[in-house]
């Protein structure tokens, strides 16, 4: 008896040293936040854990669990998870999506009225403000923005480029539709990037047209040397499509926003009747913000079982976008002569460059052991979750990473802003660093699907990084890429792992690009037992011989790769550094490295 007693007095004790709140659609901020009176917000929930960690309730001790119940929680500004919200190895904060609860930037769209073939919608405002954006979704499924082809190999190429004058001339033809378009777009491919121009005049001459662009990427996009549009004697000039005119608006599953009179117009696809469907367009960039401080970082948050759901990103309509790799664009960018000259054996360079970042669902920043546990990332208009700066630890474990229109997953500095690009970066605090993430067993799909150039893992200056056991399929250009900065001079990358991820049907749009691609000195640094395989070749591809299974470029250096089987033997090592090891890489690799790569468990992704 008193043995069982113990046990009923335990056990106890344990229901008490924990807390749970609950948040529902339906609840109210006034209610105490139980299962039967739960929170509205989120952010009213983490207010009230954050009080009781602030006044050392005892009942915390074994952590605080905020629930989310079913359905789709709205936000209009992102959850800020501070310092104080921290929790510690024994008693953590964790967020838990209930019966799959989402949390979401989106606004739906109401009110459909047919107009001849097309569907038309007031747009409503957010916030107290006229509503703009570069993505709709239609029943789930991502409708596409009025654009001037279907098939993108039937897209045209330029024709030259006067970069004095700031002109692209292109096929007077291409062009005709858009003549009086007010806010038309071309999305330019060159090499391993799209840029995003904002057309701002159209010159016919003859047969040709040339067109003019707004600043600031009118003078980026003319003054950067890398990636360049191509002029060639092969037929392989740069291509491009036009995008955000009504006038182009003439296929199921285009639509057009006037945001003049701020009216949506949708061409349906078959079947969909607007007055059942569900339209949602994105309208908050960020979802999710954990921001510490490098002295007080926040500790010990993980999310679980939630969805992240319909985000923006706007810089594009805004300043255009014109990327120098992996999404990151230049906010300035030219070209020196003569070159300069770099230590430690670098080849000269006239490539000048200084980086912004692209927004994200979910940004974290100066924190550790932040953690994403069965999270869906979904709908997104730029980088689904970002580990900025200043992150040790976090684990990203049984993730679906899905229709994102940029990165999947970004980590690490892509050098600061005020910081040259090409120039190595060591910072003086380390705790600038991002250290010590794991991203494992997670899907990446259908990601990178707008910014061809992005990838869906993407890393950049770090170190003691692991990223395994994942799959990733149908992206627009790499699948992992690994370390910044061309350089093989000392920096602050080292000890990282790439380790049996399965990569497959990869660089649907773009090339000058690899399953695995690492640029930089990385000591210690290892790409082994992983399986690409099923390259796209896209008619467009600026050299359609430059893509490759393993890439070792610029400056790669002290990088073991060994024991990836790839279905042939085509690698490029360029510009590296020393003390690489390539060891038994293709398919000639033990079919058993075949069935150990990928998703251990898949049944996790929903």
């Amino acid at each position: 008896m008193r043995s069982l007693l113990s046990i009923i007095m335990l056990s106890a004790s344990i229901s008490l040293s924990a807390t749970d709140i609950w948040v529902s659609p339906s609840g109210s901020d006034s209610g105490d936040g139980s299962k039967n009176s739960p929170k509205a917000t989120l952010n009213a929930a983490l207010r009230q854990a954050r009080e009781l960690r602030r006044l050392n309730d005892p009942g915390i001790k074994e952590g605080i669990t905020i629930h989310l119940e079913k359905g789709v929680h709205n936000v209009y500004e992102p959850l800020f998870v501070r310092p104080e919200d921290s929790g510690t190895s024994a008693s953590p904060t964790v967020i838990l999506g209930e019966d799959g609860a989402s949390i979401s930037g989106g606004v739906q769209i109401i009110g459909w009225k047919k107009q001849g073939k097309l569907w038309v919608a007031d747009v409503p405002s957010f916030n107290g403000r006229p509503l703009d954006f570069r993505q709709l979704w239609v029943n789930g499924s991502k409708a596409v923005r009025a654009r001037d082809v279907e098939d993108f190999e039937k897209m045209y190429r330029i024709r030259s480029v006067d970069n004095e004058n700031r002109i692209l001339w292109v096929p007077a033809e291409a062009v005709k539709k858009i003549m009086k378009a007010p806010y038309a777009e071309m999305v330019l491919h060159e090499m391993w990037c799209v840029a995003n121009l904002r057309i701002k005049s159209v010159e016919i001459q003859g047969d040709s047209a040339g067109v003019r662009f707004h600043d600031p990427e009118s003078r980026i996009q003319f003054e950067h040397p890398w990636p360049r549009p191509m002029v060639t004697t092969d037929g392989h000039n740069s291509a491009f499509y036009l995008t955000n005119a009504k006038e182009l608006l003439d296929r199921p599953g285009e639509w057009y926003h006037d945001i003049n009179t701020r009216k949506l117009y949708y061409y349906p696809r078959e079947g969909e009747d607007m007055r059942s469907a569900e339209a949602v367009v994105p309208a908050v960039e960020t979802l999710v913000r954990v921001l510490g401080t490098i002295d007080n970082p926040v500790k010990n948050v993980l999310f679980k079982n939630i969805s992240f759901n319909y985000t923006t990103w706007m810089r594009p309509s805004l300043m255009g976008h014109v990327p120098l790799q992996a999404g990151m664009y230049l906010l300035d960018g030219y070209r020196i002569n003569p070159k300069m000259i770099r230590n430690y054996n670098n080849h000269k360079l006239d490539n000048q460059g200084w980086l912004g970042r692209p927004g994200a669902a979910v940004q974290v920043r100066f924190a550790q052991n932040i953690d994403f546990q069965n999270c869906n990332f979904e709908h997104l208009g730029s980088t689904g979750l970002d580990y900025v700066e200043g992150a040790k630890g976090g684990t990203v474990d049984g993730c679906l990473f899905r229709d994102i229109a940029g990165n999947g997953v970004v980590v690490g500095n892509f050098s600061p802003e005020a910081h040259e690009t090409h120039q190595p970066y060591d910072p003086y605090d380390n705790r600038e660093l991002c250290t010590h993430q794991t991203i494992r067993n997670s899907l990446f799909t259908d990601v990178t699907n707008e910014d061809w150039g992005c990838v869906a893992i993407c890393a950049g200056y770090v170190a003691d990084i692991t990223i395994e056991h994942n799959e990733i399929n149908e992206v627009s250009y790499t699948g992992i890429s690994l370390g910044w900065g061309w350089t093989q001079s000392v920096n602050c990358m080292r000890n990282n792992v790439v380790r049996a991820n399965l990569i497959h049907h990869y660089a649907k749009h773009m090339y000058d690009t690899a399953g695995i691609y690492t640029l930089g000195a990385q000591p210690k640094s290892y790409v082994m037992e992983n399986v690409v395989h099923s390259i796209y070749k896209p008619g467009y591809a600026h050299d359609p011989n430059h893509w490759f299974y393993l890439y070792t470029d610029e400056g790669s250096s002290f990088i073991t790769v060994k024991d990836n089987w790839t279905e042939g033997e085509k690698f490029l090592k360029n510009a590296n550094g020393p003390g690489n090891v390539w060891e038994n890489n293709g398919p000639m690799v033990n079919d058993s490295i075949k069935a150990k790569a990928g998703i251990i468990n898949k049944k996790r992704i929903k």
